[in-house]
């Protein structure tokens, strides 16, 4: 290969590849040391001159100009140093340039090897950078395919193709190529071959940046979301806080005759959600989080241990603890506490 057709080749890739020329030149620098270390280990100076835009490609091992030769790798006589520039004199520097094409095998197999690591390298790290703005939030993703037998779905993001596996989908969820669904960023994948986006429809934060996108209070901050748990598919509990006395957190929640949520319920393929406001006083905000059940009592013996004991009606009961003990649950993970539920009698219906 000539420099011609060298430099047409490293200004397609770096076209191809979207990759700064500077960051390539950069990558082939640190292969032809490499390189040149093979076939001249002991060489301590080099010297390159690489530049794409004027197809300028040179590179050189530099000697200092000695009367008595001592360490040839890096000393040249007078005499023999006159054979690349008659100029020279004792202790000038000369610049012998080198022909690649006359590297060794094994040093241009390396050479090659860095570089297309390096290229390897520069394409995740602009990966990360260009996705990096998008992890932790919601965005909308265009369904391309969904595998038959897995069920894995691929989907479009900033026009790069990421996987949605089937364990990160909803239960009600029935993709199809053409569906845009919401899906949340929890991270970005640097260790692979190559980067990807780490993306869920269950992760509990998706409901808290749902509310964010749908909620100009939120967006605003006159409300915050203070707590969030979830069983994805299933049902949320979210606590909200007004910061300005006038605004009602759950009523701009749930919106003008439940415009708001059902938009995000449906979003969530009818996920139920339950809307509580937060309170500071644990005991309050217990009683809140076990809603839709009332609460008589709650118990807190010591707040370090985090546990309490809540008494509520005897026929509320099944409701405090719900199905599987589902409210109880989500109830236990909003607050931070362990729930202990008692009817009010003192005995277990049933």
């Amino acid at each position: 290969m000539n420099n011609n057709e060298l430099f047409e080749a490293l200004a397609l890739l770096a076209k191809e590849k979207d990759i700064e020329p500077s960051l390539l030149i950069e990558k082939i620098q640190t292969a032809l040391v490499i390189a040149i270390k093979r076939d001249y280990p002991n060489s301590e100076n080099t010297k390159f001159d690489i530049d794409l835009k004027k197809g300028k490609f040179d590179v050189s091992i530099i000697k200092e100009v000695v009367e008595e030769v001592d360490d040839p790798a890096n000393q040249i006589s007078l005499k023999e140093s006159h054979k690349y520039s008659r100029r020279h004199k004792i202790g000038d520097s000369c610049v012998i340039k080198l022909d690649t094409r006359k590297f060794g095998r094994i040093a241009a197999q390396t050479a090659k090897q860095v570089i297309k690591q390096g290229i390897k390298e520069v394409e995740r790290t602009q990966l990360i950078e260009q996705w990096g703005n998008l992890q932790n939030e919601a965005i909308s993703a265009n369904v391309l395919k969904v595998e038959p037998d897995s069920g894995n779905a691929t989907l479009e993001i900033n026009h790069s193709e990421v996987m949605l596996f089937k364990s990160d989908q909803l239960p009600g969820d029935t993709l199809k190529s053409g569906d845009i669904i919401k899906v949340y960023v929890s991270g970005v994948s640097a260790n692979d071959r190559r980067p990807t986006l780490k993306i869920s429809r269950t992760h509990r934060e998706l409901v808290k940046r749902l509310f964010e996108l749908e909620v100009p209070e939120i967006y605003d901050g006159t409300v915050e979301i203070k707590s969030v748990s979830r069983e994805a598919g299933m049902r949320s509990k979210i606590a909200v806080w007004s910061n300005d006395e006038n605004v009602d957190a759950v009523g701009s929640c749930i919106g003008p005759g439940r415009s708001r949520i059902s938009k995000i319920c449906d979003e969530l393929c009818g996920e139920k959600i339950d809307i509580v406001n937060y309170f500071e006083d644990s005991g309050e905000f217990i009683k809140q989080a076990l809603k839709p059940a009332d609460v008589i009592s709650v118990e807190i013996p010591n707040e370090t241990e985090r546990a309490c004991r809540v008494i509520v009606p005897d026929h509320q009961l099944s409701l405090a603890i719900g199905n599987k003990g589902q409210n109880a649950k989500l109830a236990a993970r909003l607050t931070g506490y362990k729930i202990d539920i008692r009817p009010e009698s003192g005995f277990f219906e049933g």
